[in-house]
């Protein structure tokens, strides 16, 4: 562990946020607001480290007809400042289309169309933010037998570089899950790399795709590529008899609601996961109605003419998958027979999810000081802090990968708004009671 030696001390931020997606986007637009209130005593600096070279979020999902799946008032701002400059309204005039907006008569906007105004709003905070910057490593700095500060080392073209910090946010997103015993190839995606790698299928001639899962995204990839190959067939694999719809009923929405973390995380374990069990059809593994729909039109039309492209393999699954240079071998069996079906294919797509990013893998050291539940779990308080044995005086805020603690929002967009206020709040609460009577000092930028 790192002592403190004034002479030689980097300056330190009040936070540092480790990734820049939509959740830390709004985390740094909800501090620029905060810092510019005449009203504000305690300002609060920040940086924010991006490995990427640029703002992305699931880029390789941005199909050219797929919608949100949440209303465009739950956007990075609205819910906690509804007279924001940075909401999606604010965007939809900044790019002279609000009229035509409202006149559209949508709550659900196109996914690309989201995704530029992730942009244009992460624009206007670029100054918090290194792109290009990826963190690799996290180590406590002592003070008097306690954890005072964090130095987070960061890596770059540059090389490598420490920075100081009272408290961290981390908001590194999801990763791609695949089926045990599958990796990634030339021919064997996930569906968050369908848009980059399809296009190098141009100037061929596929003749099969497999699509495996139920959820929206799977059917999505599925209608996609049904359009855009139009002499390819495209097998959907899943184990369920038919796509799910989501229920996207105003009662059930209620599941998202700021009100219902608060009752989730008051909730005992056997209620979480009951609330879980009732709830998942809104988010999990359904596709809405709309498109569900659409595809089976399209199964029944190919019927009447006698030109079957689109191919439903039901209550089955995806037992094997062995690629080679020129295809990809899929085994599909049965759940009712037992029956294996061979498929040569040119790709097979998983649409098979996300898992959460283990938050203390990041951590080092300081992960000794963070506390676990009975399952194992990262224990986290209401505030969205990571509970500490007390000589960790740091702050470290989830955003993300508190599921079993807040909910089914908690890697959603539906909440982010209300998330960040909350840990803003919870930032200067902790910074006034640590230093009620002194000024503190303050890193720039």
């Amino acid at each position: 562990m790192s002592q403190v030696h004034p002479d030689d001390a980097p300056p330190v931020h009040d936070l540092i946020g480790i990734g820049f997606g939509p959740s830390n986007v709004a985390m740094a637009i909800a501090l620029g607001e905060h810092n510019a209130d005449p009203g504000t005593r305690e300002k609060i600096s920040a940086r924010f480290f991006e490995q990427q070279p640029r703002f992305g979020w699931h880029r390789g999902m941005l199909i050219d007809d797929a919608t949100m799946q949440v209303s465009f008032l739950k956007d990075l701002v609205t819910l906690r400042n509804p007279a924001s400059e940075f909401s999606f309204l604010c965007y939809l005039k900044s790019k002279g289309r609000l009229i035509d907006f409202i006149n559209h008569k949508n709550l659900f906007p196109l996914r690309v169309e989201f995704h530029d105004y992730f942009e244009w709003a992460a624009a206007q905070v670029g100054d918090q933010v290194s792109y290009g910057h990826e963190v690799v490593g996290v180590a406590p700095v002592l003070h008097d037998g306690a954890v005072e500060y964090l130095d987070v080392t960061v890596r770059s073209a540059q090389g490598l570089a420490v920075h100081r910090a009272r408290n961290l946010v981390i908001g590194t997103g999801l990763r791609p899950r695949l089926p045990e015993g599958v990796e990634r190839g030339d021919r064997v995606w996930h569906n968050s790399d369908l848009l980059k790698k399809v296009d190098g299928l141009e100037g061929t001639s596929p003749s099969r795709f497999v699509v495996v899962g139920a959820g929206q995204s799977a059917a999505e990839n599925v209608a996609y590529l049904h359009r855009r190959f139009p002499e390819a067939e495209i097998c959907a694999v899943f184990t369920r008899y038919g796509y799910s719809p989501a229920d996207d009923s105003a009662f059930a929405n209620r599941i998202f609601d700021p009100e219902a973390v608060d009752d989730y995380f008051a909730s005992p374990e056997d209620v979480k996961r009951r609330l879980m069990d009732y709830h998942g059809n809104t988010n999990y593994s359904v596709v809405d109605i709309d498109l569900i729909d659409d595809l089976y039109r399209q199964v029944y039309r190919e019927k009447v003419l006698g030109t079957e492209r689109l191919r439903f393999l039901n209550v089955s699954r995806l037992t094997d998958v062995e690629e080679t240079p020129d295809k990809v071998s899929a085994t599909v069996k049965s759940l009712v027979t037992g029956e294996e079906t061979l498929l040569d294919a040119d790709v097979v797509v998983f649409a098979t999810g996300y898992s959460p990013v283990d938050p203390l893998g990041i951590l080092g050291g300081v992960g000794d000081h963070c506390l676990r539940d009975g399952e194992g779990r990262v224990s986290v308080e209401r505030d969205y802090r990571i509970a500490t044995d007390p000589r960790l005086r740091c702050g470290i805020y989830l955003q993300g990968g508190t599921e079993h603690t807040h909910g089914i929002t908690s890697a959603l967009l539906s909440n982010t708004a209300i998330r960040v206020g909350e840990i803003l709040d919870s930032l200067i609460d902790r910074s006034v009671k640590a230093a009620p009577d002194a000024a503190r000092p303050v890193a720039g930028g």
